[in-house]
């Protein structure tokens, strides 16, 4: 792996830190050259009290639009969410371009470029990872990550230094961090959208909906700052 690669919160389109990664994305541009294909920056405030981590560009969603969880229905399901509880404003249409803005909060990747079978190697993982710890720790207004599967939560405890096994990885598990009082770690197991063309997606309640819930509740030690979830929301 290389990493003469410049560091700040996202990578360069372009980035060349992975081998397999890069002729992954030679070879998309071959099949699908309308689509983005290049490493998918983050989406969202500047300086968000909320971070979700998700794995990687999904290949005909994010890698086609060039924004997270855009143009799939992850992203269907995830976009509805942050509406739901006042943390967007505009509206969703499956594109870089909308005009869809979030409030508060951010959206960033634990791989940047979209892997062979939605399955980064543990190195890419690795390699990749110096976008999110920039992201984490310049940010000081960060009171909360939701992590969207194992990877994305495993990222998050390697960039904190902290053990695995003391933070498991279950659905809608709330993870107080050490060292960090006012800052919690969410893990949330992700909806995926159906594998086969022959599959109907079902609507099912996104994961977000519960840990945006357990904000309202109180059950995180932090308040989100006034303004950011419109009152009367659930």
């Amino acid at each position: 792996m290389r990493t003469d690669a410049p560091i700040g919160r996202d990578p360069a389109p372009d980035c060349s830190l992975c081998p397999r990664l890069v002729g992954f994305r030679d070879r998309n541009r071959q099949l699908f050259p309308s689509y983005f294909n290049g490493a998918v920056a983050g989406f969202g405030d500047e300086a968000p009290w909320l971070l979700i981590v998700g794995l990687a560009p999904g290949l005909h969603g994010a890698n086609r639009t060039g924004r997270p969880f855009t143009g799939d229905y992850a992203g269907d399901l995830l976009y509805e969410t942050l509406n739901m509880f006042g943390l967007s404003r505009g509206t969703y249409a499956k594109e870089a371009d909308d005009g869809l803005s979030l409030v508060g909060c951010r959206i960033s990747n634990a791989v940047h470029c979209v892997p062979p079978e939605n399955k980064p190697t543990p190195a890419e993982a690795n390699t990749c990872r110096i976008y999110l710890d920039h992201e984490i720790r310049s940010n000081p207004n960060l009171k909360a990550m939701i992590a969207l599967g194992t990877i994305a939560h495993n990222a998050v405890l390697s960039i904190l230094g902290i053990r695995k096994a003391s933070h498991p990885f279950g659905h809608g598990r709330v993870h107080p961090l050490p060292g960090l009082p006012t800052l919690s770690l969410l893990p949330l197991q992700h909806q995926h959208p159906p594998s086969h063309a022959g599959d109907v997606p079902r609507r099912v309640p996104y994961g977000g909906d519960v840990q945006a819930g357990k904000v309202r509740q109180g059950l995180c030690p932090w308040t989100p700052p006034e303004g950011s979830i419109p009152p009367g929301l659930p």
